[in-house]
């Protein structure tokens, strides 16, 4: 009998410290490709256009979430097991099981380009050639599944350069705006190189995982993010970065 008011005190003294509790809902897991002007991080200090618009997004949706800057690859792994919620970031095949499209971005141009004096044509072109390809990204149907084309994986934009600087490769591939925000961080200018061949156009979308374990509404951000597209935020942002 003792033991029994014994728990039973402790009990109540638990609800009084507030011990018992609904648990509270996980943050929202945000995740921004680590591609400047993209998303960028510097000894810990995270900006960059998809980073600064995602932030814009939730802090108007009153969503509180943690964010991080990741390598393409695991994001994609992350959205397929829900521990990433929500991203900026192209279609891929390999994703369409695992997440809901929610708003699209302006689409973005995809480019090889070699160093000053080359003049890519076409894909046929490039056939025995390198390029320097970002790992765990798709920029280019054709290139990817053409064998003669030489594809040497790079961790970042920056490392591709320097690839392409010390003639290790004979081009890079992907979007003009990390390719030129890379080569001003390395002290390239415009006339370093020769034409670009565009090769593919992808369009970036705010998308979020199936399997997201926070009840985020994803018409609720379609509606936000679609009055910020329209009254020119991305815009705003871009101009911080040019």
């Amino acid at each position: 009998m003792k033991l029994f008011i014994l728990l039973f005190s402790l009990m109540l003294l638990c609800v009084s410290h507030d011990c018992i509790s609904a648990p509270k809902e996980p943050l929202l897991q945000v995740r921004t490709i680590a591609i400047a002007p993209y998303g960028i991080n510097t000894n810990g200090a995270q900006s960059g256009i998809y980073y600064d618009l995602a932030n814009a997004l939730l802090a108007k949706a009153g969503i509180e979430s943690e964010h991080h800057i990741f390598p393409y690859g695991r994001i994609i792994h992350e959205l397929k097991l829900g521990k990433t919620d929500l991203t900026i970031m192209f279609k891929y095949k390999e994703l369409e099981d695992y997440v809901d499209y929610i708003y699209p971005l302006p689409t973005l141009k995809n480019v090889v380009i070699g160093r000053k004096g080359t003049n890519y044509l076409s894909v046929a072109q490039l056939e025995k050639l390198s390029i320097a390809y970002l790992r765990g990204a798709k920029f280019s149907d054709d290139i990817d599944t053409n064998p003669r084309i030489i594809k040497q994986t790079v961790s970042d934009f920056n490392q591709g350069l320097l690839m392409l600087e010390k003639g290790r490769v004979d081009a890079i591939i992907g979007p003009m705006a990390p390719i030129i925000s890379a080569a001003k961080q390395l002290g390239l200018n415009r006339d370093f190189f020769g034409e670009p061949l565009i090769v593919s156009q992808r369009t970036p979308w705010l998308q979020i995982s199936k399997k997201s374990h926070h009840k985020v509404s994803a018409q609720q951000l379609k509606t936000i993010f679609n009055q910020m597209m329209t009254q020119g935020e991305l815009q705003q942002i871009q101009q911080k970065y040019q």
